[in-house]
């Protein structure tokens, strides 16, 4: 069983007088899910497959399908998991806070599950689907069985509204996530490497902006050595620490 962690009393202090607090989860959150992490999801059946064969738009237009198939098969995996205590630690934080701007690249919709309001996704969200052709989203459709269904608008196929490789970010969502990194006063890292960019780049826009920069995660990443605190381990575990300490 998870020690409890300490949490360094400065930080409570300044979690305690922040007026605008931004976050960052990665795929480490959700891996405390159960959910796979894009790589961990590449077993079995799908082992044999390279990213560039299942999650561009080139690998789309070659083989429907295949794509299709794989991100349903991952859809059911979401399905199946449940929020766990770092999801709904935040959610009570965006609760309890002035202004609390939670920024994921996670697809999987755990953060609203667990009750967080306003999440900006990134990277998109599996569980929604839009039109290929148009990329406008669809919420319903015939679906044959065989092989992506189609646009009720255009007859174009379907696809998940996930980000693929090669695609650009949501407009949108980028800007509100700089803008949010910019302006906070308080800064959580939390379960992510910072090794994709441009999300990558949030934690260090908010050190440039002033802000307290904390990074919660099992193992240190290129931010560790810039950050003002630095907590060692599960977001599971450190989350409902600081809410508990906070309150």
């Amino acid at each position: 069983m998870d020690s409890v962690v300490d949490i360094p009393t400065a930080l409570i202090e300044t979690l305690r007088a922040a007026r605008h607090v931004a976050v960052l989860t990665g795929s480490g959150v959700s891996a405390e899910s159960g959910v796979p992490t894009f790589r961990d999801a590449q077993t079995g059946l799908w082992s044999k497959f390279r990213p560039e064969d299942l999650a561009t738009p080139e690998a789309f237009q070659r083989n429907p399908r295949l794509v299709w198939d794989w991100y349903a098969w991952r859809r059911q995996l979401v399905a199946e998991a449940k929020p766990n205590p770092g999801h709904f630690a935040l959610a009570e934080l965006e609760r309890r806070l002035p202004k609390f701007t939670l920024v994921t690249q996670n697809v999987d919709g755990l953060h609203q599950r667990a009750g967080s309001r306003e999440v900006i996704e990134l990277h998109g969200n599996i569980n929604r689907t839009k039109c290929f052709e148009e990329n406008l989203a669809v919420d319903t459709w015939n679906d044959t069985g065989d092989g992506p269904p189609r646009c009720p608008r255009c007859g174009g196929r379907l696809r998940p509204d996930v980000v693929w490789f090669g695609e650009m970010l949501p407009p949108d969502a980028i800007d509100r996530a700089f803008g949010a990194s910019r302006s906070c006063d308080l800064f959580l890292s939390i379960g992510t490497s910072t090794l994709v960019h441009p999300a990558a780049a949030l934690p260090f826009e908010a050190l440039q902006g002033g802000a307290t920069v904390v990074e919660i995660n099992p193992d240190a990443t290129p931010l560790t050595p810039r950050v003002t605190f630095a907590l060692r381990g599960a977001s599971g575990v450190i989350l409902p620490e600081l809410v508990r300490q906070f309150s």
